[in-house]
């Protein structure tokens, strides 16, 4: 097989044997590309037979479970990463269709050392990509990406003889299992299942009535066409939807479930949409009781209160704020030994003995479940309502060249340093800091913020802020970070703002 080329003409003799590869795909955490218009079927195939040279450099057992998520071309393009695992020598356990977390699932179920999910995760239709990892329940990070797309660019493979193919029936029935376990709701609960035709309807109504839970159902046909929505719990569309599902049945909450399943987003018996992060300070209450003085990590787009809320104090509470990305983020909880990682886009990391510390939306909806039964008092409003209070924007992305965002970012980073260093304000409030583990949060003196990184997936920047305060001050801080933001030319208009 050649070494691929960023471009292959359509429809050619070329595009069905030569690997077409657009580079930018390789981000920092898992590949995305635009199918086919970015890759091939051969190149999906290169990108196989790269994975599996990485593994074997790395001294991995050569033993891989895979799955693909429900698209109509995502079992072609499976097959076809397959047939390049296979050619590097590798022994592949295909475990069906999946949502992510099940993958994941299965190199525990199956005690394999590798996993490679074919998922366009939550992106819309015409794209794919493959979220991997080696190390349970890790997935790559941007060291492990970085040398998967040398290898796979430079054509820097080696075809081994041994491949074998082995489909695993019975997967999916050991991961229901799993996140059923032995519990049974004891409370009444009904919950709004969204899964916006995806993935995820083929596994959270059964798991829903498996623990007790009355469901009512929200676009749970499967259906790759996605005729409502892009089924994506962080858009206003989908939890807007939620939302008037809820008010119609009279519902105790939805819980929404992205594309492949990894995330969970909540609307309260009120229709009021919960943002994943005071989801996570609400989980984050109910298992400081049960465990306290646990270390729970949050993304840098997650609100302040796990660092100021009185009860997480009060149950001694250690708050790690560290780089969005589930790769990151696993790898953290991971690494300071804590009890759940939050992440504002919805993936949470609920490690042992919760759960075995990578994403999984059924997890967390199992979890939230519980937490409902352990306090039979209380709605999801309540539990809503006894947060402090503060005023936060949805994820806001403008648009920025995956060719050029990080350059832009990097300048921006440096300006707004340079605001606070010249002692200027932001939202006629002094800068108490500039945290810049991941892009640039701006903190006040009073705990509000403003943030803006790069997006690891898609060509966009992204922003999100919160008050302490006031809508008056959110909207201040998100002008005044917009105002920096628009002094880059090459920054578009923002996929929705407040």
């Amino acid at each position: 097989m050649t070494k691929p080329a960023a471009t292959v003409t359509p429809n050619t003799w070329e595009f069905l044997r030569d690997p077409m590869i657009k580079p930018t795909g390789f981000r920092e955490y898992d590949a995305r590309w635009r199918f086919p218009e970015e890759i091939n079927l051969p190149g999906m195939t290169a990108l196989g037979l790269g994975l599996g040279t990485q593994m074997r450099r790395r001294g991995i057992e050569p033993v891989i479970a895979v799955g693909n998520d429900y698209r109509d071309y995502s079992l072609s393009i499976k097959l076809a990463v397959i047939q390049g695992l296979m050619r590097a020598g590798i022994h592949v356990k295909d475990i069906g269709p999946a949502v992510s977390p099940m993958a994941y699932f299965s190199q525990f179920y199956l005690d394999v050392p590798a996993v490679a999910m074919i998922t366009a995760s939550h992106n819309p239709n015409g794209w794919t990509g493959v979220k991997m990892g080696f190390d349970r329940p890790l997935t790559h990070g941007p060291d492990e990406m970085g040398e998967l797309r040398d290898i796979v660019l430079n054509g820097d493979w080696e075809e081994v003889d041994g491949g074998k193919y082995e489909f695993v029936d019975g997967v999916k029935e050991a991961y229901l299992d799993d996140l059923v376990g032995d519990f049974k709701m004891s409370r009444p609960l009904k919950v709004v299942c969204a899964t916006g035709n995806g993935t995820a309807a083929a596994f959270a109504p059964e798991l829903f009535e498996r623990i007790g839970v009355e469901v009512v159902p929200s676009h749970t046909e499967l259906d790759y066409t996605f005729p409502n929505y892009n089924p994506n719990p962080e858009a206003m569309e989908m939890l807007h939807d939620m939302s008037d599902s809820v008010k119609a049945s009279g519902a105790d909450m939805a819980l929404g479930f992205d594309g492949d399943g990894d995330r969970c987003g909540v609307v309260d018996d009120e229709g009021e949409e919960i943002f994943a992060d005071k989801v996570g300070v609400i989980m984050a209450r109910d298992l400081s009781k049960i465990y306290p003085n646990s270390t729970f990590v949050a993304d840098v787009k997650s609100t302040g209160l796990f660092a100021s809320d009185p009860e997480l104090i009060k149950n001694g509470v250690t708050a790690d704020y560290w780089k969005t990305g589930h790769s990151h983020m696993k790898r953290r909880v991971k690494e300071i030994g804590a009890l759940a990682g939050f992440e504002k886009s919805g993936h949470y990391f609920l490690a042992e003995p919760i759960g075995r510390g990578y994403d999984c939306g059924m997890r967390v909806a199992v979890e939230i479940c519980k937490l409902m039964d352990r306090n039979p008092d209380m709605s999801m409003s309540d539990l809503r309502k006894a947060l402090p209070k503060t005023h936060s924007t949805p994820t806001m992305s403008p648009y920025c060249a995956d060719t050029e965002k990080y350059d832009v970012l990097e300048r921006l980073v440096a300006k707004l340093v340079a605001k606070h260093e010249a002692g200027e304000t932001l939202a006629s409030r002094p800068i108490k800091e500039v945290v810049t583990v991941n892009g640039a949060r701006v903190i006040l003196d009073n705990g509000s913020w403003g943030l803006v990184r790069a997006s690891s997936n898609t060509p966009n920047l992204v922003v999100v802020c919160e008050s302490s305060n006031s809508d008056e001050e959110l909207r201040a801080i998100f002008a005044d970070i917009d105002a920096v933001i628009r002094t880059e030319p090459s920054v578009g208009e923002y996929d929705q703002t407040i």
